[in-house]
């Protein structure tokens, strides 16, 4: 059951549609509408609070899409928090991405369960492993602080944090998983 019913933009006042264009505007694009033009997943109870709302999808677009991790790495950090934290919206959304950058599926198998992974690529194994050590310890030992430039560890640390609270946010307002929801337009 949805706590938060869908918002579809004439039901928006105007900061929250002002909000809402911004999202459906930038990268996301319409990817995230269901098919009466609501946002889903997070995007739908952000607009509850446009001025945090608004913050916290900025947040999210300059991880995304203006980071300096890789894309790959990005996608294994993202897919590490939404299998510790449960999150079947973030794993429907951001699997596909990942095997389309080459991630086979039983490296997404053992990211969704956190089974031990091998990379081959130095960037993305120490990605992982900054990104286990952070979901599940919530801090970092000397070896693992220094498995990564500071800029890029500030990054994914700020990653892990945004996917962190967006699975806190899907649990409470109890968003369906992206799959159960009509497509968007």
């Amino acid at each position: 059951m949805n706590r938060l019913p869908p918002l579809p933009p004439d039901r928006l006042d105007t900061d929250a549609l002002a909000l809402y264009e911004k999202i459906i505007a930038g990268p996301r694009g319409r990817s995230m509408l269901d098919g009466q033009g609501a946002l889903v997943g997070p995007f739908n109870a952000m607009l509850l609070s446009p001025p945090v709302g608004e913050a916290l999808q900025e947040l999210g677009a300059a991880i995304r899409y203006r980071s300096r991790l890789g894309d790959r790495a990005r996608e294994i950090a993202i897919l590490v928090v939404a299998g510790h934290q449960d999150s079947a919206f973030e794993r429907e959304v951001h699997e596909p991405i990942a095997r389309g950058l080459g991630l086979s599926d039983a490296q997404l198998q053992a990211l969704r369960t956190g089974a031990p992974l091998h990379l081959d690529d130095p960037e993305e194994a120490a990605v992982l492993r900054v990104a286990r050590a952070l979901v599940t310890r919530g801090a970092l030992d000397d070896e693992e602080y220094a498995q990564l430039e500071p800029g890029v560890l500030f990054e994914l640390t700020a990653l892990v944090g945004y996917y962190g609270t967006l699975a806190l946010q899907l649990r409470v307002f109890t968003a369906p998983p992206a799959g159960t929801q009509e497509p968007g337009s």
